[in-house]
């Protein structure tokens, strides 16, 4: 796929100031990989790298998730958003692998999907870094960034906008520009308060040129 001179630029501005970008998750092992990106909705990667380790000391396989009391998953997890829903989702997904796939966590979309608190960017982000599959999920930071660089709308689904990147950006650069994405949105192009002056990918982004025609008024 041949990037255009815009693409190019957002490409090179990211591997310039995030050339080492990767997952800020810990884990060890596929299932460790999934529940953390399970753990992760609605809470930050820090947050859930504190609660892992003594969830994955205590729980090290799926078996002994499935034979647990929630209550006891629940305490593990205690300090994180929602983790009363979050200890239930393990629970289940952990007795739907024992009981429908011995114990292995499925390597297909459609499959990974069937499982109790596995939507599509889950599902997506996980074998991105199991590197089975190549996507491009969305999350908050990537849909914003989408927005204000003019690749969707603030109305679109976080699948719909996936496949739009998927389209414009080459397969070989999704799970790099994955993490770049969401690196960027942490650090400069920040819900509230962009950091606009630390971005050179200013003349691409409908944000500033809507909030410098504001303040030029």
């Amino acid at each position: 796929m041949l990037m255009t001179n815009k693409e190019k630029e957002i490409v090179s501005f990211l591997k310039e100031e995030y050339p080492e970008a990767k997952a800020t998750l810990i884990f060890h092992n596929p299932l460790e990989c999934l529940l953390a990106i399970l753990l992760s909705a609605q809470t930050t990667d820090k947050s859930v790298n504190q609660v892992t380790p003594p969830l994955f000391e205590r729980f090290p396989t799926s078996k002994e998730l499935a034979n647990a009391n929630v209550k006891d998953i629940e305490n593990c997890i205690r300090s994180i958003g929602l983790y009363h829903n979050k200890a239930r989702n393990i629970h289940a997904l952990a007795t739907v692998l024992e009981e429908k796939y011995g114990g292995r966590i499925p390597m297909k979309k459609e499959e990974l999907m069937k499982l109790p608190g596995i939507g599509n960017k889950t599902a997506g982000v996980f074998l991105l870094e199991m590197g089975k599959e190549q996507y491009f999920p969305v999350d908050t930071h990537i849909k914003r960034i989408s927005t204000r660089l003019g690749y969707a709308k603030k109305e679109m689904e976080p699948l719909e906008i996936e496949k739009r990147l998927e389209k414009i950006f080459p397969k070989e650069e999704w799970a790099y520009l994955h993490h770049a994405f969401i690196y960027f949105g942490r650090d400069i192009c920040k819900a509230i308060h962009p950091l606009c002056e630390k971005c050179k990918l200013g003349k691409y982004c409908v944000y500033l040129k809507k909030h410098s025609s504001t303040t030029d008024r």
